[in-house]
């Protein structure tokens, strides 16, 4: 492991970002023309991995791509921006999960379409151990369920820093609970018998996370720890396109504890509002990409 540099390893979903800026979201049998385009790879884990690196990380992603020619293009974004790429899926010649996506230009809101994980079902890889102990931290995104409980047991004999990016329930997070350090999740994370933030926070102290947040877009982030709990302000800024806020904030945040080590009050609050700053940073441009250009 390079002294000083943190190194995560980001177990999840891996696309291929078809991203459309629009004037309006089409009706039926509507052709636009966008403004602008990006293609570039996505996903929860993915992109936390490229703003982990693009911050000074080393990033692994653990994740289902394959040989198709599109998967190969993803595959490449990522090894271009620095991301270290282990795919469990490398001799499938299907297609990579594509999503195809419409930014509205006068809001920034989104709408997405996509098969996300459903084409794999990934089993644990021979060299799971070895890849958790060449990390400081793992992150997960709840997509490859099977993989990511195998990945956060490792990480947890290995005494390993375990982050969860809730952006929906979905089958088996239950089991990943238990297994994570933190958790910040999105105001649309809903644990069976919750519906508010405030639920969603104890909800996941008795599923045994330790420290927990909420997230809600321009909103404050709420947070929990064992000993407190507060609100963390969000930077206001001119929002262009909300496509990946979320999975930025969860790259800076795995940056900011894969520095810190065992995560404390003082410094989780830290940690999360630097991660705030980066992730309203990443709205204020198009696509997934250009805020990592403009300084």
């Amino acid at each position: 492991m390079e002294r000083g540099r943190p190194t995560g390893l980001f177990v999840g979903l891996c696309t291929l970002d078809v991203i459309q800026l629009v004037d309006h979201a089409p009706g039926s049998n509507e052709k636009l023309t966008a403004r602008e385009q990006v293609v570039a790879a996505g996903g929860p884990a993915a992109n936390a991995a490229v703003a982990f690196g693009y911050l000074g990380g080393a990033a692994t992603l653990l994740t289902a791509i394959g040989a198709h020619p599109l998967g190969v293009g993803a595959a490449a974004d990522l090894n271009a921006l620095g991301v270290a790429v282990s795919d469990l899926a490398a001799d499938s010649a299907e297609p990579p999960a594509v999503s195809s996506i419409l930014v509205t230009a006068a809001t920034g809101e989104r709408a997405v379409a996509s098969i996300n994980a459903t084409a794999h079902r990934l089993a644990p890889p021979d060299d799971l151990d070895a890849l958790v102990t060449a990390c400081d931290l793992v992150e997960f995104d709840g997509h490859h369920m099977e993989l990511a409980v195998a990945a956060a047991r490792s990480a947890r004999a290995l005494g390993r820093t375990t982050l969860f990016d809730g952006g929906s329930w979905k089958a088996g997070t239950q089991d990943l609970l238990p297994l994570i350090d933190v958790a910040v999740c999105s105001a649309d994370f809903r644990p069976p018998g919750t519906s508010t933030p405030t639920d969603t926070l104890p909800f996941l102290r008795e599923h045994g996370v330790v420290w927990s947040a909420v997230s809600g877009g321009g909103d404050p982030i709420v947070w929990a720890g064992p000993d407190g709990e507060g609100t963390v302000d969000v930077p206001s800024v001119k929002v262009t396109d909300t496509l990946g806020a979320g999975d930025v904030l969860h790259g800076a945040l795995a940056h900011h504890l894969a520095l810190q080590g065992r995560p404390m009050s003082e410094g989780f609050v830290e940690a999360l509002s630097g991660a705030a700053v980066v992730a309203s940073r990443a709205c204020a441009s198009f696509g997934t990409r250009a805020w990592m250009r403009e300084r």
